[in-house]
């Protein structure tokens, strides 16, 4: 079976993360051939170029079911920014309603349109907590936390004024033998204001910063509680110099409850890819 050309899509951002958002309710990309064709399309450059691509589908379970894609082809649990593109492009199609539901490998992900842009996600509860790791950067041990927030997430806390190499420390974290094999996402936080902070992260998959990451900022809001920085709910400043919410009530050990993610999920534009989009 070849790919059903041409192949409508959207384009959105969930504040500074961009998706390719299709409606693949009636198969358009064969499953064989999903891995590739993301790859290309999610080319910069030479092609619509994006962090991620997401196919909305039909679920017996939920409003619909997301297949979700970073943008090297790899499939990912869970992307919190994602997932609110998913929620606002399914509403605006009339898949779902103003409250939904949808199916991730990360479990049922309920979702809540706020207004005309914004999107409130109740996150899967976050699990696999780990403190007081080390690692080496720069011949420097730091410390740092990890906690599975959907998808696997290092976070550390760095002094406001640092200078932060996110690309060449990112990668170092992300592969480091203590995250192995799945490997792992690293965030970056500083402290910018009362129960606000900001993030960069570094994403696996993506391989690079990104604008924005909703799980990690999750992760870093959780740990920058944990160590009093902060009390929910938090503001997170992305790279892109957006704002996410994150609001979670912690418990000890740590442990954390009614996780929610809220923020900007916006169409720039739609249209239709044709054969060429994968040259």
């Amino acid at each position: 079976m070849a790919i059903n050309f041409p192949v409508p899509f959207t384009k959105m951002s969930g504040a500074g993360n961009d998706f390719i958002v299709i409606d693949h309710r009636v198969s358009l990309i064969p499953e064989a051939e999903q891995a590739e064709f993301v790859r290309k399309v999610c080319r910069r450059m030479f092609s619509v170029g994006a962090d991620g691509l997401i196919l909305i589908e039909n679920s017996e379970l939920a409003d619909f079911r997301w297949r979700f894609y970073n943008g090297d082809g790899s499939v990912a649990e869970m992307c919190g920014n994602g997932a609110r593109c998913a929620a606002r492009f399914a509403h605006s199609r009339g898949i779902a309603g103003a409250s939904m539901s949808f199916e991730t490998l990360a479990g049922i992900i309920k979702a809540e349109i706020t207004d005309d842009d914004s999107v409130r996600l109740r996150m899967t509860a976050p699990c696999d907590f780990k403190k007081d790791l080390s690692v080496v950067l720069d011949g420097q041990e730091r410390i740092l936390s990890f906690v599975n927030s959907g998808v696997p997430h290092a976070v550390l806390i760095m002094e406001e004024d640092d200078e932060v190499p996110v690309r060449e420390w990112g990668k170092i974290v992300r592969f480091h033998p203590l995250f192995q094999p799945a490997g792992t996402n690293v965030n970056f936080v500083q402290k910018i204001g009362e129960n606000t902070i900001r993030v960069r992260t570094y994403e696996r998959g993506v391989e690079d910063e990104t604008m924005a990451c909703g799980t990690g900022a999750v992760a870093s809001a959780l740990f920058a509680a944990v160590s009093g920085m902060v009390q929910s709910p938090v503001a997170v400043i992305t790279s892109g110099g957006e704002r996410l919410t994150i609001l979670f009530d912690l418990q000890d050990g740590p442990q954390a409850e009614n996780v929610f993610l809220q923020g900007p999920a916006r169409i720039i534009y739609e249209g239709s890819l044709t054969a060429e989009a994968l040259l």
